[in-house]
């Protein structure tokens, strides 16, 4: 019986170790394959011209590709949805972890996960017909098609990932602890503050970087309310991301826009892999503290 448990145990082990070796596989695959196809048109274009040229003409007759301001672009669109959607996520997990009743709470959540669920060409169109006509109208601008609208759009998209995530880091936190803070003197607010936030840290980070993932690698929405032009970023000026400017040119590039574009979707992958290197950096220097 021992044996037959061993030999199961095994098996299983052999499985596990077989997916992860298949997902570690895909992960290089992936990178192989951009850096293929990414380099040669950096060689040809120049690193210093392709990554700080503010000209992204790729259909002219004297085509530029110079790609500073889809960067900047996604750097600001990124940093404003982080800015406005995580204060809300976080607060909001606080509540219905320890706040709300039980009634709410599933209420809130259900409601959350349908917005999980929500394709993101759905986000877009509602950004199109409500968000991009309401910002022409309050601001006076020509065009509500803007970094504004795609930052409102982004961060009400990273909010399910936030506030999932830090409702189940935060019910994971003992309760002896918040008992034991209670005990002490402490208000049930200074309690959840001070003792189950601080507990529940690593997951909360985790739900950040999932939102920062989700903001930076949107395509679709933001393409819908940006206007897609290929501007220096300004609040209310029609911009471009890195992701929406291959999505945006893929399907007719040929040549050495193809291996532009290519060399984009590099750059914002190893963009990516830089910020979630960083708060692991940061993350596993606070857990050492």
């Amino acid at each position: 019986m021992n044996n037959n448990k061993k030999v199961f145990e095994k098996a299983v082990h052999g499985i596990f170790l077989i997916l992860g070796l298949v997902t570690i596989g895909c992960v290089l695959m992936i990178t192989v394959y951009l850096v293929i196809s990414g380099i040669p048109a950096i060689r040809e274009i120049g690193l210093l011209k392709f990554l700080f040229g503010k000209k992204w003409e790729s259909a002219s007759s004297d085509p530029s590709y110079g790609i500073l301001p889809f960067i900047l672009t996604s750097v600001y669109g990124t940093a404003g949805a982080i800015v406005a959607g995580v204060p809300v996520g976080f607060f909001t997990a606080v509540y219905l972890s320890k706040v709300a009743s039980k009634g709410v709470k599933e209420t809130v959540e259900t409601i959350v996960s349908l917005l999980a669920g929500i394709p993101s060409v759905v986000y877009g169109l509602a950004g199109m017909l409500v968000l991009v006509p309401g910002i022409r109208r309050i601001f006076h601008v020509a065009d509500g098609a803007s970094l504004l609208a795609a930052i409102v759009v982004l961060a009400i998209m990273i909010l399910p990932s936030i506030i999932k995530v830090s409702t189940t880091a935060l019910d994971a936190v003992p309760k002896e602890y918040e008992d034991a803070s209670l005990a002490l003197g402490a208000t049930p607010v200074e309690t959840y503050f001070r003792v189950s936030v601080p507990a529940a840290r690593s997951g909360i980070a985790t739900a950040v970087v999932l939102g920062i993932g989700r903001a930076i690698g949107e395509a679709m929405a933001v393409m819908m309310v940006s206007g897609n032009v290929a501007n220096m970023p300004g609040l209310f000026k029609s911009v471009r991301f890195l992701t929406t400017a291959v999505a945006s040119e893929m399907s007719y590039s040929s040549g050495l826009q193809r291996q532009a574009l290519f060399s984009i979707a590099l750059v914002l992958f190893l963009f990516i892999m830089l910020i979630n290197a960083t708060l692991g950096f940061f993350l596993k220097d606070r857990k050492g503290v």
